[in-house]
Formats: C-alpha cells, structure tokens, sequence
C-alpha cells in the first residue's frame, strides 16, 4: 500500500485522472444527443480507463528517465491490476450504493478492463520506442 501512495505522489496527472474517474462514476451523467449512438457508454469507459492507464506511462517514461523506476510487480499492480479492481469496485458501490441513480454494469467493467489492457499495450510500446531512442541519442 506504501508503494501505491507513493505511486501517486510521483504520477500526479495519473491520479488527477483516477480522481476524475471517481468523481464522474457517481455523478448522473447529462442527457445528449450522443446518448443515441450505440455502445457510446462504453466508448466512454473504454476512453477513460484507457486514456488514464496511458497517462499512467507517459509519467512513467518521464520517472524512469530521471533513474526513478518501478520494479516489475508494482508495475503490473499499479499500470493493470489495480485499475481493473477499481473499476470493479466502482461497479459494485453503483450497482449498491446509489440508490437507482447509477447501475452497475458488467459490460462497464468489461469495458474499463479493456481500456486499461489497449492503455497497457500502447503505453508500454511508446516507452519502449521512446527510451530506445533517448539510448541511441
């Protein structure tokens, strides 16, 4: 848990879009004209866990290039785990703790843990990219 907060402290645009995520899971969300385009629910939860997950890397690379790095484990827990259980908890708590005014979703969840795992292909890809080209330079 120690490593987690101080995780957080080092990643604060990351945890800014944790807090985001929290914050927007238990607001009623607007109605629009894009409520009418199919699956724009889980676009949006594919954006947000993935975007974030992304951020997460991007801080990453930034740390791991000042010698500040993670070691393997807390990666995989912090970068996938943790999200994907964030994101179930999240579905918990408005499947029971909202009375009616948010549902929990299985699809949601399935939706947030696709985000984080195309967030972890992705970020993982450009900071390898990125830091073969600082070793080269």
């Amino acid at each position: 848990m120690k490593k987690i907060l101080k995780v957080g402290t080092m990643y604060p645009l990351t945890t800014l879009c944790v807090v985001a995520i929290w914050v927007l899971c238990f607001c009623m969300p607007p109605k629009t004209q894009l409520d009418d385009v199919p699956f724009i629910d889980k676009w949006a939860h594919l954006l947000m866990y993935g975007g974030t997950t992304s951020v997460f890397w991007w801080e990453y690379w930034r740390q791991k290039s000042k010698g500040k790095m993670l070691s393997r484990i807390t990666l995989l827990w912090v970068a996938v785990l943790v999200p994907i259980l964030m994101s179930g908890l999240i579905e918990i708590l408005q499947a029971t703790c909202t009375g009616g005014r948010r549902s929990g979703d299985i699809l949601d969840f399935v939706a947030n843990s696709l985000g984080v795992l195309l967030g972890w292909l992705l970020g993982t890809t450009v900071v390898r990219w990125l830091s073969s080209k600082i070793v080269r330079a």
